[in-house]
């Protein structure tokens, strides 16, 4: 093989990396739904009591699964290189320290409160300049800096914890990183916000809303520890 050969090999090699680890592959159709293991269920045959002996009416005892153990997510689609779950994660996320930097698993969560929150039950909100169908995120430079978004990597994983895993994907911002998506609309986290259940950035510039479970604006009041 000659050196231009040799070259023009290591190039495309290179391309297809690049391809793999970038978020702009978000044109690619989903994966099938995984399949959630068969249960396998034993039939026992009890005999019939012997003559002389006493019968029984005692049902079986039930075996209870243990505390503290969860179901295991379940893949329900992919965008790109980004698998996303229901369920939450098999193990805790712990989200960097810099929120301006991706990570490689995000867990959304949705509950009695109808914000939906990180895996540390931090606010997520959205901007109404961005767009939803496409997803459009706008809030950069000056903005993002508070205004957050939240990033995934890619390859990633995101789970879902009472977050309809169907209306999850992420959208790739200007700079090349990807950003979460709930409904379309790209998710921010607020810098004013200290604690977890802090909404300090509703209705902030009546632009910025938290996020509900739909990708809707919550209706929750302005609240929080944040200064």
């Amino acid at each position: 093989m000659n050196k231009r050969s040799t070259l023009a090999t290591i190039a495309l090699a290179s391309a297809g990396l690049t391809t793999l680890v970038a978020c702009g592959n978000n044109s690619q159709p989903d994966a099938a739904p995984a399949i959630a293991p068969t249960t396998v269920v034993q039939t026992v045959t009890v005999p019939a009591p012997q003559p002389g002996q006493p019968s029984t009416t005692d049902p079986a005892p039930v075996q209870q699964q243990p505390q503290g153990i969860q179901q295991a997510p379940v893949l329900q689609r992919t965008q790109g290189a980004v698998q996303i779950f229901k369920g939450p994660a098999p193990a805790p996320i712990e989200p960097p320290a810099d929120v301006t930097k991706s990570s490689p698993a995000v867990q959304l969560n949705s509950g009695q409160s109808p914000v939906v929150t990180d895996s540390r039950g931090m606010t997520l909100y959205r901007f109404d300049e961005d767009t939803a169908n496409p997803s459009t995120a706008t809030c950069v430079g000056a903005c993002a800096e508070k205004w957050p978004p939240l990033l995934v990597k890619s390859p990633g994983k995101i789970y879902t914890v009472g977050v309809d895993p169907s209306l999850v994907g992420y959208v790739e911002r200007p700079d090349g990183t990807c950003q979460v998506t709930v409904g379309g609309w790209p998710a921010y986290y607020f810098f004013k916000d200290k604690l977890p259940g802090d909404v300090l950035g509703q209705g902030v510039g009546n632009t910025w809303f938290a996020l509900n479970s739909q990708g809707g604006k919550a209706a929750v009041a302005n609240t929080g520890s944040g200064s």
